[in-house]
């Protein structure tokens, strides 16, 4: 269904922008704006300002910005009309109902069609499960102790031995080979047809916040490889921006989150009552989950393998989720190699006693580099306490080292005078500052030719005057006559200064939110939230505010007149403009 502009406008006024992202980013008043910690990108001090006058926000860190659309879009990953329906509904506003025919269903946006074939195989899969053909799936998922209440939550499934069951099944559902060659699901060779991606597997329905199917993962039955298999990347399903079970802890009313391995280890901790639990999907921990987490915690519990491999783990997501602003410990799971077999071997409290009592992250990184020297070694004990010495140095913060230093003195018997001094040594040494800086990721650099910053500098008026008109919408009458829509000539403030004049001649006022209805590409509106959030840093003074703009209104317009000079041959039409240009120079505007 395409609703008009009217419809959608009328959900956009309807959901003020503050009382909507404020359900997600806390936020605190500073003069007319709203700030808070920016949901996109890491950082420390707020840099996302939210505008109840504009109805839009912006990030000065990131150059993330857009109206309550976009930030749905962003944020929870929904399509347009997803965040359209939801607006609507959140606002008690009925949207207009229409039944669609075939010809429109084949139509329907790629995501949501996607959505759908997602829901339907995971339907399939659990029917399977529950049927004769699924009795090696079931069997396996109860020798493991799963209750059938966990597998009805968790809606896992099998998929059958035949590599082209499931490819038959979404057939038969009118999915042409197209759409299932771009869901990760099927596998279309032109001379075979379609085999499955997952077949003779226990099947874990990946779910996004919102308790929607975006991918796939498959335990194989057997000795088959890979042991585990996981969807490939499609529209709905980044594993960059997704965490397994983050549907159900978002929700949980513990103050951490528990960061695992595995499906199955999150599946047991959630049957034993730890609904915190969550884990990546088959990939390396990313600094974008640590921002996922961020949102929902502010505390993070790692309880990963208690193996070599998964001591590393831990290690390499330790900085991930510091740089991120999480409060990070570390769950002791000896002598069970996880948490699955920890609740299966010692039971609940047990479970619970260890994470009240889970390790910091900076004591665990104490312990990996304790267990590689031999305490008892004079020569392997000095080079563990220079490790441990710079380990210490890269603590910016003096007291916390102080107390680290303490704690690190009286664990391993080390001379606490001692081991500061060595703290010291590394410390001013620039050891530390090293340290951090190559744990702390490197942030895209995008460096201009000297063209294109010649090319960006020749904009910025364009950008500065139509910046200055949205501040004070008093100036489209000041400018009535000099200045119009066609004196902003590059492409993406033309279009921004044709609606805006259009919407102040017709309503008297500037509604930045509204005009990015307008947009549907991210990018664009991105650069339209950034022209509406400039600051103008111009002097108090009426002089100085004058000479400001009477300057930038004649580089508008005098770089107007010269395109339109060099898009003529006109002889008679040159003069007019070489005199509109003359004419320039009497120009005064006074506010």
């Amino acid at each position: 269904m395409i609703y008009g502009e009217e419809i959608i406008e009328e959900v956009r006024s309807r959901n003020d922008i503050v009382d909507l992202i404020s359900t997600y980013v806390p936020l605190k008043k500073k003069g007319s704006s709203y700030f808070g910690l920016c949901p996109f990108h890491n950082e420390k001090s707020p840099s996302f300002s939210v505008s109840r006058d504009k109805q839009m926000y912006y990030c000065f860190g990131c150059g993330a910005g857009g109206n309550v659309f976009t930030f749905l879009m962003e944020y929870e990953n929904f399509s347009f009309p997803e965040a359209l329906k939801y607006l609507a509904e959140r606002a008690g506003m009925e949207l207009p109902e229409e039944e669609l025919n075939e010809e429109a269903k084949r139509t329907m946006d790629a995501k949501a069609r996607l959505r759908e074939m997602n829901k339907l195989s995971a339907n399939y899969f659990y029917y399977l499960l529950h049927s004769k053909r699924g009795q090696k799936g079931l069997a396996y998922l109860k020798n493991r102790g799963i209750t059938d209440e966990t597998i009805k939550r968790f809606g896992l499934g099998y998929a059958d031995i035949y590599n082209d069951d499931l490819y038959r099944f979404l057939k038969s559902k009118g999915y042409s080979d197209e759409e299932l060659k771009d869901s990760a699901l099927v596998t279309i060779d032109e001379r075979r047809g379609g085999s499955d991606k997952f077949w003779n597997r226990v099947m874990f329905p990946i779910m996004d916040v919102n308790n929607r199917v975006i991918g796939f993962g498959g335990r194989v039955m057997g000795d088959g490889s890979p042991k585990y298999l996981n969807s490939k990347e499609t529209t709905l399903f980044d594993k960059s921006r997704n965490l397994y079970g983050l549907n159900f802890a978002r929700s949980s009313r513990k103050k951490e989150i528990i960061l695992c391995e595995g499906y199955m280890d999150v599946i047991s901790m959630h049957q034993a009552g730890f609904t915190n639990a969550v884990a990546a999907l088959g990939t390396a921990f990313t600094s974008g989950h640590g921002t996922l987490l961020k949102r929902y915690t502010e505390n993070v519990i790692l309880s990963f393998d208690s193996d070599e491999a998964g001591q590393r783990a831990i290690l390499r997501a330790i900085p991930i989720l510091k740089e991120a602003g999480l409060t990070v410990r570390v769950l002791n799971l000896k002598p069970y190699k996880d948490p699955d077999e920890f609740i299966k071997g010692l039971g609940r409290e047990a479970l619970e006693e260890r994470i009240s009592h889970a390790t910091s992250s900076f004591m665990f990184q104490i312990q990996v580099a304790a267990g590689r020297y031999d305490q008892n070694d004079p020569e392997e004990k000095t080079k563990f306490q220079h490790e441990a010495a710079k380990l210490l140095s890269t603590i910016e913060e003096r007291l916390e080292r102080k107390n680290y230093i303490d704690a690190v003195s009286r664990e391993y018997y080390i001379d606490a005078k001692d081991l500061e001094e060595l703290v010291n040594y590394y410390g001013t040494s620039g050891y530390a500052t090293a340290q951090r800086q190559q744990n702390t990721p490197r942030q895209p650099e995008r460096r201009l030719q000297q063209s294109e910053a010649k090319d960006e500098k020749r904009k910025q008026p364009q950008k500065l005057l139509l910046t200055w008109m949205v501040n004070e919408p008093q100036l489209f009458e000041k400018l009535d006559g000099i200045i119009g829509p066609d004196d902003f000539y590059e492409q993406i403030y033309h279009g921004a200064a044709l609606l805006l004049f259009k919407q102040y001649a017709e309503e008297g006022a500037v509604i930045p939110g509204k005009i990015l209805n307008q947009y549907t590409d991210l990018e664009d509106q991105k650069k339209i939230a950034e022209l509406f959030n400039t600051t103008l840093k111009i002097s108090p003074s009426p002089e100085d505010r004058d000479k400001a703009l009477n300057d930038i209104v004649r580089r508008v317009k005098e770089d107007s007149i010269e395109q339109q000079m060099n898009a003529t041959n006109d002889i008679l039409k040159w003069q007019d403009l070489i005199r509109e240009k003359a004419n320039l120079a009497k120009l005064h505007i006074s506010l």
